[in-house]
């Protein structure tokens, strides 16, 4: 209805110029609120060095070759697919160590790349007196509702955090206010929204994975305590909705799967690795900067960072000294459906 009667006002005053048209900063929170609390009031995890580069990660352009010295016996061939591997040092003329009695060519490797520096935050014991959101690509925000974007408007550069601050829905979408005059459709957004605890969660420690927005968040009891985007998977290897409980761990773990198809993966040492159904596992990813899109075979993708953080913060939660005590709860759902 608010929108119904904004509506009428607009065209009543082009029919009576008599009364003054709306202004269009009515839309929205005034900006005296806004300076009130310009930023989200979040700790941003630091980038972990010593984890992002303690391995030296390339990945493998033609056929995966594994041989057990240079130009040695034939150990093992994975064929071509989206393969990397972890040197055991900077490779060294036409051979490269990837483990004990393991070598492949040098020839297929890429040079070295960048690995995300992405890094989730923590969150106020208190909550957030606004709906905290990640930029999802660079963009400057429109100055209304349902506006091009404006070079009036700082740019934003993609993982920036934003505060929302008021909603206007135009054409059946959602418009995001962050700022005086800055809206931000709600494709380009990925939010934290915290829910209540669900049945079946039996961990004091848990978190949610939110598949809509690409979200995670870690919950101390009822209160959310850390959030950060991930990636999970692709409409054809879709991550699995219910509750669930972490029943592996592994700080390094080979992941592969559809040998012999065109969508191979062989992946070593995947890190920071807790399997919760399945095959299927919240990881540190070292393969792409992707976060805040769907990526994966059916696993919830993170940057190296924040699953460190994830798997350390964790770590208390089973009893060992109690049998079939349980491990994390994690509970994956969809806040919306896709277009």
């Amino acid at each position: 209805m608010k929108y119904r009667i904004l509506y009428f006002l607009g065209m009543f005053s082009l029919l009576f110029t008599v009364i003054p048209a709306m202004a269009q900063d009515t839309v929205g929170v005034p900006a005296d609120v806004i300076n009130n609390y310009p930023e989200p009031n979040v700790t941003p995890l630091v980038p972990n060095d010593s984890v992002l580069y303690d391995r030296i990660y390339r990945r493998v352009n033609n056929s995966l070759t594994i041989y057990d010295a240079p130009g040695g016996n034939l150990v093992n061939d994975y064929g071509v697919g989206y393969n990397f591997v972890t040197l055991s040092a900077q490779p060294q003329g036409d051979w490269a160590q990837i483990g004990a009695n393991q070598w492949i060519s040098t020839a297929g490797l890429t040079e070295e790349y960048t690995i995300s520096r992405y890094a989730g935050v923590l969150l106020p014991e208190e909550g957030l007196p606004y709906t905290m959101a990640w930029t999802l690509r660079h963009l400057r925000p429109s100055e209304t509702p349902g506006g091009e974007q404006s070079e009036n408007n700082p740019f934003l550069y993609r993982y920036s955090r934003v505060s929302i601050y008021d909603t206007v829905v135009v054409d059946g979408y959602n418009w995001y206010q962050v700022g005086v005059d800055q809206w931000i459709h709600q494709f380009n957004v990925a939010r934290i929204m915290p829910i209540e605890r669900p049945e079946g969660v039996n961990t004091d420690k848990w978190v949610s994975v939110d598949l809509y927005e690409q979200v995670l968040i870690a919950y101390e009891g009822d209160t959310a305590v850390f959030s950060t985007m991930v990636s999970s998977g692709l409409p054809e290897w879709s991550t699995n909705e219910g509750t669930f409980n972490v029943y592996l761990r592994r700080e390094r773990t080979t992941m592969s799967g559809a040998y012999n198809q065109p969508d191979f993966y062989y992946l070593e040492e995947v890190p920071w690795t807790m399997f919760f159904d399945g095959d299927i596992a919240l990881h540190g990813t070292f393969w792409h900067d992707g976060f805040g899109y769907r990526q994966s075979h059916g696993c919830v993708n993170m940057t190296i960072t924040d699953s460190h953080w994830l798997f350390d913060w964790s770590s208390d939660v089973r009893d060992f000294t109690v049998e079939d005590s349980p491990d994390l709860s994690v509970h994956v759902y969809s806040s919306g459906e896709y277009d």
